[in-house]
């Protein structure tokens, strides 16, 4: 595995590369996002594609990757436009992608703002929760998630995260 980090006006985004090269693969690269998960939550995952050229990365703001505007929101658009730019800055489009959680929401802002990034989409449990029955419910919950995190950081967002997806 490689590390490397690139530099767009707004984040040093880190990335990572397993696997052979993408010209020496016979695959399409193979890029995996989550959100708030980092590149290195993909380590296990990644090592069933040895053959492939897997690309892994963490989200503008978390884990290796610095924000530089002073932001703490997770637009994702704005997430999809990162992911956009990595793909253009590696040349390995069309890939093969595998989104889950918030970074399945990224990835199908992806597909809509530039289709010819991605040949397969894979968006596993996107949290999208204006389709639930009980959309005004988890929506409450998604809230007190997000306020935890902020007011207490990340281990008591992940317990309130933990908390309210076992409801």
């Amino acid at each position: 595995m490689t590390d490397h980090v690139l530099a767009l006006p707004d984040v040093d985004l880190a990335y990572d590369l397993r696997g052979p090269a993408p010209a020496e693969s016979s695959h399409r690269p193979l890029l995996m996002i989550g959100q708030p998960m980092t590149a290195e939550g993909f380590a296990a995952l990644a090592s069933y594609f040895p053959d492939r050229t897997v690309i892994t990365y963490d989200p503008r703001g978390l884990g290796r990757s610095v924000r530089k505007d002073g932001r703490s929101d997770n637009s994702p658009t704005v997430q999809a436009e990162d992911v956009h730019a990595l793909i253009s800055a590696l040349g390995v489009g069309p890939v093969d992608l595998f989104a889950s959680s918030g970074g399945a929401v990224t990835a199908l802002a992806l597909v809509t703002a530039h289709p010819g990034d991605i040949a397969t989409l894979v968006a596993h449990e996107p949290p999208i929760l204006s389709v639930l029955p009980d959309a005004d419910a988890a929506a409450r919950g998604q809230a007190q998630v997000r306020d935890a995190y902020q007011a207490k950081g990340s281990f008591a967002g992940m317990a309130a995260f933990i908390a309210y997806t076992s409801w």
